[in-house]
């Protein structure tokens, strides 16, 4: 009896995984309708103008490429996996589990992550501990309920792209937010002066649809992108910009804030020319991160010399683990499991 119900499971859980894919296969069946009203309807059959032709299909197929690119790349570049110095290992959880009561048990946390380069906490100042990965989370990570995982610098969950926006993405994300904003303008303002011509003599639908659709599409796009483009220049995640993130000294909006030039630099790395390409030059590991108060001038052009900050205030050399004073613990070891942000945001 227990075969069928194993089978049903694994049916039911195929459905939900496909179901998942439909926001994204929405999306492509959109941007190729649009490469057929464009190409074809617009550029081979409606203009006469050979060089404008020509002009208009070099443009739009730059930005096409550049956008299905970045739009690849965010949506298979998965999360690097959290390393396995945060896990605990059995014995550790063992013990963990048995403890006989959270004071003992903060007290295993505290012991375990004193190696550890964290300086989040919870609210009460606890370690973040994630019960269903087993680990202590490295700071900005957080579980994602639908990807079932802690995902690294955890920006939110976006279903248009079925995966998370996280540390080893989040560039191209924001390429794609950007790559499609200016393709939705570049097709409509180069399809306005033949919607208009055709909507008084009547004509095709192609092109009237596409420019309406690529106007509710640029109106859409405007504000994410320029809000995440505020997220990138302030080093916030959307989750830190909802929450303020907890450090050893309190709750600090601005706790991670490195200049507006540094916090770019951290996104899109130090080579100008490749900070419009949807290629991973991020800076960093995904697990460590410098804050605001230790900041220094240029850091990024000396990050082997840099030293590594581990706290709001606090500098400590690498590899040297923070210093017992800096942990405070207090009544809950284990915080809430941040809830995905099922929006594109």
């Amino acid at each position: 009896m227990a075969l069928p119900s194993n089978n049903n499971h694994e049916f039911c859980w195929c459905c939900v995984k496909a179901v998942k894919w439909v926001p994204v296969l929405f999306i492509l069946v959109i941007v190729f309708w649009s490469y057929y009203a464009y190409v074809v309807e617009l550029c081979i059959v409606t203009i006469k103008s050979v060089w404008k032709q020509i002009l208009y299909l070099i443009i739009y197929h730059i930005l096409f490429g550049m956008f299905l690119w970045s739009y690849w790349q965010t949506v298979f570049t998965k999360s690097d996996k959290v390393p396995d110095k945060f896990k605990l290992p059995e014995n550790e959880y063992e013990t963990l589990v048995h403890a006989e009561n959270e004071d003992m048990q903060r007290q295993i946390l505290e012991q375990f992550s004193r190696n550890l380069p964290n300086v989040n906490r919870t609210i009460n100042g606890s370690v973040r501990y994630c019960e269903k990965c087993r680990l202590i989370k490295p700071d900005r990570a957080h579980h994602c309920s639908v990807c079932g995982i802690c995902i690294l610098k955890m920006d939110h969950h976006c279903p248009w792209v079925n995966n998370c926006i996280g540390f080893t993405n989040y560039k191209f994300f924001v390429l794609f937010l950007g790559y499609a904003l200016i393709y939705c303008i570049y097709v409509a303002l180069t399809t306005m002066q033949y919607v208009i011509k055709l909507w008084h003599q009547g004509g095709r639908f192609h092109i009237l649809f596409l420019f309406f659709v690529a106007l509710m599409f640029a109106i859409s796009l405007v504000s994410l992108f320029c809000y995440h483009c505020y997220l990138v220049l302030h080093n916030r995640t959307t989750l830190e910009a909802f929450r303020a993130p907890i450090f050893i000294t309190g709750p600090d909006k601005q706790g991670f804030n490195l200049g507006k030039m540094d916090n770019f630099r951290e996104v899109f790395g130090i080579q100008p020319n490749l900070w419009l390409i949807p290629v991973s030059t991020s800076l960093g590991d995904g697990v460590m991160y410098s804050t605001h108060s230790q900041h220094q001038p240029s850091m990024y052009h000396s990050m082997e010399s840099t030293q590594t900050s581990l706290g709001n205030g606090y500098v400590f050399p690498r590899p040297q683990p923070p210093d017992d004073s800096q942990h405070l613990l207090s009544e809950n070891y284990v915080e809430d499991e941040e809830r995905s942000i099922d929006w594109l945001s």
